[in-house]
């Protein structure tokens, strides 16, 4: 096999890989157990934040089945002053940058269609990154641009904590990790951290 069909192979694997984890994690949010977890996710992130005490805390707009980190940050009273930025992404050149939020529903659009902020940019200590998919050696799938990879890999000092359910864990040999993957520092789950 060639090395471009290989490459191609590789990419065809994880796009069916990131259907399979969406499938998993909107039955998993639509289910019973839906509700207890959120709780559980929302009381192990916001212990592992204070800990953190970051001084100015990278959040993500949730889409799809995501947990909602900034629900969390606006009922937590111990992190309803933590100073917050939204990622905003572009399509061309591929990049993202954080911007400083200030906490008002957004009304902004990114160039990927997520909300984001209008404020100054910035660059958190610490950012909360959803996971699709996830391992016990603190790689992620994300949804297959690159984004979060590029921006952890320019700033290699900031701490990373990946969000994401336990039912999208991934075994070490369902996913090999790319040159491009960037590890987190630390994943959480409502059964607790990774």
């Amino acid at each position: 096999m060639s090395s471009s069909a290989s490459i191609e192979a590789a990419q065809e694997a994880r796009k069916a890989l990131r259907q399979i984890l969406l499938a998993r994690r909107d039955e998993f949010v639509g289910g019973p157990q839906a509700t207890a977890a959120d709780g559980a996710l929302a009381k192990r992130l916001s212990s592992i934040l204070i800990d953190l005490e970051p001084e100015l805390l990278g959040v993500y707009w949730p889409i799809r089945s995501e947990f909602n980190a900034p629900a969390l940050l606006a009922a937590d009273t111990l992190l309803a002053t933590c100073p917050l930025a939204l990622p905003f992404a572009r399509k061309q050149p591929v990049e993202m940058h954080y911007r400083r939020w200030n906490r008002a529903a957004p009304t902004l659009l990114d160039e990927c269609g997520i909300f984001t902020s209008e404020g100054a940019p910035a660059v958190p200590d610490v950012v909360l990154v959803p996971c699709l998919g996830f391992t016990r050696g603190g790689f992620r799938v994300g949804y297959g641009g690159g984004y979060f990879d590029r921006w952890l890999a320019q700033h290699p000092d900031v701490t990373s904590v990946g969000v994401a359910w336990s039912v999208c864990e991934l075994d070490a040999a369902s996913f090999e990790p790319r040159a491009h993957d960037q590890a987190l520092t630390l994943i959480v789950t409502e059964q607790g951290a990774v």
